[in-house]
């Protein structure tokens, strides 16, 4: 099979660190600022900064119904952060007036979970899909997942108390979504969770192409 290209959205946020850990797996990486530029490739990343900016930009540059259709169409896409508000079904926290969303994972988001920008903070999480040792996240005015859908599995919890636990990565079929930023640590091994989504989404594919 051809070798992957994987697509990061690139309206603003984290998207450069994105790219540089997609080389160090050894996947080639294009910027995807306009729908054209989706075309031809075979996942994408949408990253963590500004919801309601990289909304407004988007669809400023006719990129939101092409983002949903992207989805809808099974795509294998990856949501940090912002990128998961953007994914999710539903948010709630939202500024005034809202923010558009592409949809298509059956969650609610709350988009300033953790407080603001002075209340980012780091954790050691259990990541069972992953193996050991724990992951490393940094969370930076971080949303958090506080309902799913039947179909979505939840990959990792945030212990708040003893009591208390709250969402912080799922996954549900082709979609992958973290509440913290791998890009900006040296752990790749979400960066190779997701490679192997988009292999398995291009193998099936294949399949289904040649039956």
């Amino acid at each position: 099979m051809a070798k992957l290209t994987i697509g990061v959205l690139a309206l603003q946020g984290a998207f450069a660190e994105h790219i540089n850990m997609l080389g160090k797996v050894g996947v080639a990486a294009r910027t995807v600022r306009k729908p054209s530029e989706l075309d031809g490739l075979d996942g994408l990343i949408i990253p963590g900064g500004e919801s309601t900016t990289m909304a407004l930009v988007a669809e400023r540059w006719g990129l939101v119904q092409p983002l949903k259709a992207w989805v809808q169409a099974g795509k294998p896409t990856w949501g940090t952060c912002a990128g998961m508000i953007l994914l999710s079904d539903r948010a709630t926290g939202q500024k005034q007036g809202g923010q558009a969303l592409i949809g298509g994972l059956d969650v609610t988001v709350s988009r300033n979970y953790f407080g603001r920008q002075i209340d980012s903070f780091e954790a050691e999480l259990s990541v069972p899909k992953l193996g050991d040792p724990p992951v490393h996240a940094i969370f930076i005015r971080a949303p958090a997942i506080i309902d799913t859908g039947a179909d979505v599995t939840v990959l990792a919890r945030l212990t708040e108390n003893a009591q208390r636990s709250v969402a912080v990565a799922v996954q549900a079929g082709p979609i992958l979504a973290t509440a913290f930023h791998p890009e900006l640590t040296d752990d790749l091994r979400w960066h190779e969770l997701f490679v192997n989504m988009v292999t398995i989404g291009m193998v099936t594919e294949y399949a289904e192409g040649s039956g």
